[in-house]
């Protein structure tokens, strides 16, 4: 059985929507698919909760911890890193902002400044899923940061298709326990989800707003795919929430963009297997057994009969790349250097690169020597996660009322978290369409294609897997200035 074939299943079948980034090394699908079963067929579905609140009135918020930022700006500054490319035309910054000072509790980040006119540019902070996985090494260094790994692992090549050209961006490590974020009190890698995790995101950007003072007014916009289809809209309902009642400076969040994102469980069930059916990864016979007897609306998922179809569903799709179903497995002769060729060992570079203690000191993180490996993916995190609701789409909703620009982007090859899977999620919102489907344009061909809604747009990348700007740079630069603009992709 096929380990990449099995990513979308263990995905679904668990309720949080497990999205691994990158599959995640040393990552156990056929062990976790049946851990995940097992804890539903013994748990009380009722008690899960199906969206995500607060849980507080106007007159029980207060103001979050502000620990003092004085000089640490100039600290956090990198000089180079080790294997850059000549000069470079921008600043980049790293470091830590703690969250929580009675836990010990802080956040890792990597700051880049846009090398065109910084001081105008928009501010958007960029956040991978997981739950568990980390925005620097996936976000920045194999997808939309200016720089990829070498394939020797120890140098840096120019992404000439960076997002900074169009921003100024925030790479997060979140939660604690991810990548290179901490706690001193380690139960808290146990104890994560979705509540503290916006919580801790929002403290963090009170923080570094301190930090980096010229920031506070400037327009701010939060993008994200994966399972940052929940981090992304709860960041940003607590954003709306924390102006609307507290003393804190006002955070101007203008809009957010996620992409392949789980967004609602019973359309991402439903999405994925149509996806799969469609595109030929699983037979007539094994569609009709899943439909038969996997009730998504009910979340009537772990029966003997559907457990043993969706068995024979991994077996039917093989041993294929889940995030991009054409795309190549990991192997030497996959290896590429090219910036607008998707690179399948890519995760392997960054591992090195990351864990090299020259590259840990110019980023000034580790600075606790931490007992284990930097790591794409923090196992740990994803397998003790705790609030995890059902939707995020009363959320998505709640924040096109409230003017904020929405995008939901989606590559159309990626089998983990499917098209179809964005595509069920906005009909079940039952907003009306203001510009029809089209084709947009970019290089002279067919980038994907757009929809209007109203206060929503939907856009697919062609070509695109689950790391969008990962396989197609040219078409996801596109995209997001189009997004930051507030305007459809090109039609021409």
């Amino acid at each position: 059985m096929g380990n990449t074939a099995l990513i979308i299943w263990v995905s679904l079948l668990r309720l949080v929507g497990f999205t691994q980034c990158y599959g995640g090394r040393d990552f156990n699908p056929i062990k976790l698919l049946r851990q995940e079963l097992s804890e539903q067929m013994s748990s009380d579905v009722s008690k899960w909760p199906t969206t995500f609140s607060l849980e507080t009135d106007a007159g029980q918020f207060s103001p979050v911890y502000i620990g003092p930022q004085g000089g640490l700006r100039e600290v956090d500054k990198i000089g180079s890193l080790p294997g850059q490319p000549g000069e470079v035309d921008f600043d980049q910054y790293s470091g830590y902002v703690t969250v929580d000072p009675e836990a010990g509790r802080a956040l890792f980040y990597y700051f880049v400044e846009s090398p065109h006119h910084s001081s105008t540019k928009p501010l958007v902070l960029w956040l991978n899923g997981g739950p568990g996985c980390s925005s620097i090494g996936n976000g920045a260094m194999m997808e939309l940061g200016p720089f990829r790994v070498k394939n020797d692992g120890k140098s840096l090549r120019r992404n000439r298709y960076a997002w900074i050209k169009d921003a100024n961006i925030i790479f997060l490590e979140s939660p604690a326990g991810v990548g290179f974020s901490y706690s001193n009190r380690t139960s808290d890698y146990k104890s994560s989800g979705d509540k503290r995790t916006a919580q801790d995101s929002y403290t963090f950007l009170v923080n570094w707003r301190e930090r980096f003072p010229e920031y506070k007014t400037r327009e701010f916009f939060i993008t994200g795919e994966s399972y940052a289809g929940h981090y992304v809209p709860q960041l940003a309902h607590t954003i709306l929430q924390n102006n609307k009642y507290t003393n804190q400076t006002i955070i101007n969040l203008k809009g957010i963009a996620i992409g392949n994102a789980y967004i609602d469980f019973e359309t991402t069930m439903k999405g994925a297997v149509d996806f799969y059916w469609t595109h030929a990864l699983m037979s007539d016979e094994i569609y009709n057994g899943l439909a038969s007897n996997c009730d998504y609306s009910t979340l009537n998922l772990s029966s003997k009969e559907c457990l043993g179809f969706v068995d024979k569903a991994n077996d039917a799709a093989g041993n294929i790349y889940t995030y991009d179903i054409y795309a190549s497995l990991c192997n030497s002769s996959s290896s590429s250097n090219s910036v607008s060729a998707f690179d399948p060992c890519s995760e392997n570079y960054v591992h090195s690169y990351l864990n090299n203690p020259e590259v840990q000191r110019a980023l000034h993180a580790n600075v606790t020597a931490l007992p284990y490996l930097w790591e794409s993916c923090s196992g740990e995190v994803n397998r003790h996660w705790k609030d995890k609701p059902l939707t995020v789409l009363p959320i998505i909703k709640e924040l096109m009322e409230s003017g904020i620009r929405v995008w939901i982007y989606s590559g159309d090859t990626d089998g983990a978290l499917p098209v179809t899977c964005s595509r069920y999620a906005i009909n079940k919102l039952g907003t009306p369409i203001k510009t029809a489907w089209y084709p947009w344009y970019t290089q002279g061909e067919v980038g994907g294609y757009a929809v209007g809604y109203q206060n929503l747009t939907f856009v697919t990348v062609r070509g695109a897997g689950h790391f969008v700007p990962s396989y197609q740079p040219a078409r996801a630069l596109v995209l997001f200035s189009s997004f930051l603009d507030g305007k459809l992709p090109p039609s021409t």
